[in-house]
């Protein structure tokens, strides 16, 4: 049964490994439902989590091929429930009927409202990929003109980290 997993990966800082990420993807055929890049707390390593859909064999797969590629250096899936977050900037009509609607919903969903014109409003959400979820839902009939999603960062709950000095 396809379930949806979190792969966090340590990599080398450096140009091209994204690419030689991705193309593993590629070449084995796997989807990446999303992908977050960014440099850790160590200068020298960016961290890139991936969530995916699929089996525990697909999983299982996927980490022992991530683990040959020479420019990772760390893969773990994050089994237990991790912490969850997700950032969005959603563009909504600002119509003079819809505006208090929208700014209540803004205000429940502790969003922000970032730019503000008469022709339109750009919202800031973050939270729990569901969360925004819903908050795309309630804004669909006041009208989205634009939005972009950056994906799914995750961390492990307490003080387990991906990478030790040991590492």
């Amino acid at each position: 049964m396809d379930k949806r997993f979190i792969i966090a990966v340590y990599v080398d800082n450096q140009s091209g490994v994204l690419t030689r990420v991705s193309a593993m993807f590629t070449r084995r055929g796997f989807n990446i439902d999303t992908l977050t890049v960014g440099e850790t707390e160590r200068k020298e390593y960016s961290r890139i989590t991936i969530s995916m859909h699929g089996d525990d064999n697909v999983k299982e797969q996927l980490v022992n091929q991530l683990k040959k590629l020479y420019v990772v250096k760390k893969v773990d899936v994050l089994e237990v429930e991790p912490i969850k977050r997700e950032l969005m900037l959603l563009k909504v009509e600002n119509k003079s009927e819809n505006r208090n609607d929208i700014m209540t919903a803004v205000d429940v969903f502790r969003a922000s409202v970032i730019d503000y014109s008469p022709e339109g409003m750009c919202i800031e959400v973050t939270g729990t990929p569901s969360k925004i979820d819903a908050f795309v839902k309630l804004m669909q009939p006041y009208g989205i003109l634009e939005m972009c999603r950056t994906g799914v960062v995750a961390l492990d709950r307490g003080n387990k980290t991906l990478f030790t000095e040991e590492d």
